[in-house]
């Protein structure tokens, strides 16, 4: 009996301790730049940590449309009001963010910068979506009756790079002599809307009809100009969209998107927290859990898309074996450059 009672004992000090250290963080904030509406980078990391939160039974504090200028200021007073993960959504923030959070002494995560982990201080999700970008690339190249597609940027983040690379890649399995044309709206245009049409329409006049864009802001007025316009051979332009799912507001135009879910990557890291585990390690997301995904629309015809899943099973499996490359030297290569920075 006696072994019993100290077994049962264990067992509940066992508990309570989970229950303590469950309850060391009893919310999170995330910061962005643009408004948690964009239908892409900004409104996927706001509803994910929406959702990574309420699954974890805490609560989630959102500071949106913050800008890409010093967020130090927010950043502490969010500290301050009891948020026991900053998230810095935006590569803008991630010189200010680990400051504050070694001043505050909080956890935060931050993206592009891979090599800056520190125990229980800074974690990376610099995630890359190329897996995604490479089916992407494999639709473009099938679908595309040019054949010519775009790649547009709204900047040269690794991310984008990776994406950028991989669209290629892919469009040049499905069809060696295809041309991908590459253009940069600036070096970080993000929100750049009317760069992001006039670069777009550029592409558009060399002969792509279909525009591979990533861009937050900017990817509406890539977007205009793709509604807009007509391609060489008279016909539709088609838009492949990153990260979000702008359905609602399609026109006809939009053929894919390459979609992120950073619930389980937002979610890990809660986790972590709570297990003293956080800055041991980057967070990505992948095919295999639907993390990242591509978009099927009515644009794109049944037997096309069986086709583009039975390729996703063998990225899956292994049989297509795909490395990201996060730099932009990676990109010039596997592209037609038409023009950097071009502001």
């Amino acid at each position: 009996m006696k072994r019993f009672l100290l077994g049962s004992v264990a067992l509940i000090m066992a508990a309570t301790a989970s229950v303590a250290n469950a309850a060391e963080i009893a919310s999170i904030a995330i910061l962005t730049p643009e408004a948690g509406t964009d239908y892409g980078w900004n409104q996927q990391g706001v509803d994910a940590a929406k959702a990574a939160a309420a699954a974890a039974g805490i609560e989630a504090i959102v500071a949106e449309n913050l800008g890409y200028g010093d967020v130090r200021p927010t950043l502490r007073e969010l500290g301050e009001d009891g948020a026991g993960l900053l998230i810095a959504h935006a590569s803008g923030y991630n010189t200010a963010a680990p400051e504050i959070g070694a001043e505050l002494k909080i956890p935060v995560a931050i993206v592009d910068r891979p090599d800056a982990l520190a125990a229980g201080a800074v974690a990376d999700y610099t995630c890359s979506g190329h897996e995604g970008a490479y089916l992407a690339g494999r639709l473009a190249a099938k679908m595309s009756r040019t054949g010519t597609v775009g790649i547009v940027v709204s900047g040269e983040p690794p991310s984008w790079n990776a994406q950028s690379v991989a669209f290629a890649e892919g469009a040049k399995a499905e069809k060696a002599d295809v041309t991908v044309r590459y253009a940069v709206i600036g070096p970080a245009a993000y929100s750049d809307a009317a760069g992001g049409k006039r670069v777009t329409e550029a592409l558009i006049a060399a002969g792509a009809d279909i525009i591979f864009g990533q861009g937050n802001g900017s990817s509406f007025g890539m977007l205009q100009a793709i509604e807009t316009g007509k391609a060489t051979d008279g016909g539709k332009v088609y838009f492949i969209d990153v990260i979000g799912d702008k359905t609602p507001i399609d026109k006809g135009n939009l053929l894919s998107s390459v979609v992120w879910d950073l619930t389980p990557v937002y979610s890990a890291m809660i986790d972590d927290v709570k297990a003293d585990k956080f800055g041991s390690r980057n967070y990505g997301i992948k095919l295999a859990d639907d993390s990242v995904k591509l978009l099927k629309t009515k644009q794109i015809p049944d037997d096309v898309w069986a086709e583009i899943m039975k390729i996703r099973q063998d990225v899956v499996d292994g049989k297509i074996a795909l490395t990201p490359k996060f730099d932009a030297d990676s990109v010039h290569a596997v592209v037609t450059q038409l023009a950097v920075a071009a502001q």
